[in-house]
């Protein structure tokens, strides 16, 4: 349950209710909220003269639930917003992981050339294997950064573990928590109290309502900047390496109020089916797509079978644009 209290309830009193049900204090768009568990339904009537509102919710998706706000939360990072009344698309491009000054650079240079405002690139890699590339921690999260600065672009990254977190928010535009960093509460409460947008991933083995509850976490800390990411789930099939719900993303587009982002290339593993996944994700009206590209993915050090190259990605940056228009979409 949701409680919004009135204007003229005071910090203190505000405090005391909150104890007394149990609840989460928030600050939303200048109203203070009280979010109490889900099975919570009724309050006891010496509080309602405290009370502007009440949102009763069915399950703890609360803050991310239509029924209590409408429509997509606007969401900005520089010059870009997506959500609100805005009908913008973001493409996100960049390589899987900054591997040195040359690679990052030239893929900042050919975002900047395109159009393209936001670059992302590994820098703390969360892998399967501790035989393989793990980034270049703040070495390339400085280079991303820089990169970022030459080209006039904002920049992404992804948060592994809470140990670096602090690295993240400062260089960054957009923290991003990824698949395997889902659970991880601390990265999420962190999150929560950072004055910037999130893009938090959906865990490969995480129902949509676990995801979404993950995303109440960094909603009830007071950052409402927050853009959900379906990346492919684990199922029987092993000819690609994840399966792109697309069920999945119509569900969050209809059921909760936040922005919806894509990655299918973290979805099927191998570059030949990027192009279609991505225009398909498009054509869903969703808030934008996370593709990886490499300026020669043959030597990447991590994921080089799913990365385009940069006339690859160049060709289908352009059909995105025949895509986006044809469903009433801006990209940007």
């Amino acid at each position: 349950m949701i409680i919004q209290l009135k204007n003229n309830v005071t910090t203190a009193r505000a405090t005391e209710l909150a104890t007394a049900l149990q609840a989460i204090q928030v600050t939303q768009e200048g109203a203070t909220l009280l979010v109490t568990p889900s099975a919570i339904k009724t309050i006891n009537p010496a509080y309602e003269a405290d009370v502007d509102k009440i949102f009763v919710m069915e399950t703890d998706i609360q803050l991310a639930h239509p029924s209590f706000m409408s429509g997509k939360r606007s969401v900005q990072w520089g010059k870009n917003t997506i959500g609100g009344t805005s009908n913008n698309s973001v493409v996100i491009g960049g390589p899987c992981s900054v591997e040195s000054r040359e690679q990052i650079m030239q893929s900042a240079q050919l975002m900047q050339t395109l159009g393209i405002s936001t670059l992302r690139g590994g820098c703390y890699k969360p892998r399967t294997s501790p035989y393989t590339f793990q980034g270049l921690g703040l070495e390339g999260l400085k280079l991303l950064a820089e990169a970022g600065q030459k080209y006039n672009l904002s920049v992404i990254t992804e948060v592994k573990d809470s140990s670096h977190i602090e690295e993240v928010i400062e260089h960054t535009n957009i923290i991003q928590v990824g698949a395997k960093a889902m659970y991880d509460h601390s990265i999420l409460k962190r999150c929560g109290t950072a004055n910037k947008p999130v893009l938090l991933k959906r865990g490969f083995g995480t129902t949509l309502q676990e995801f979404v509850q993950a995303a109440e976490f960094i909603l009830s800390g007071g950052n409402d900047q927050v853009i959900l990411c379906e990346r492919g789930i684990r199922t029987f099939e092993t000819k690609t390496r994840f399966t792109l719900d697309l069920c999945g993303a119509a569900y969050l587009k209809h059921h909760t109020n936040l922005p919806v982002i894509l990655d299918p290339s973290h979805a099927i593993g191998y570059a030949y089916g990027v192009p279609d996944l991505s225009r398909a994700c498009i054509a869903m009206g969703i808030e934008g797509v996370l593709i990886e590209v490499h300026p020669n993915p043959k030597v990447a050090k991590s994921d080089a079978s799913q990365q385009l190259n940069h006339q690859e990605f160049t060709d289908l940056f352009n059909s995105l644009n025949s895509v986006a228009k044809a469903v009433g979409r801006n990209l940007i």
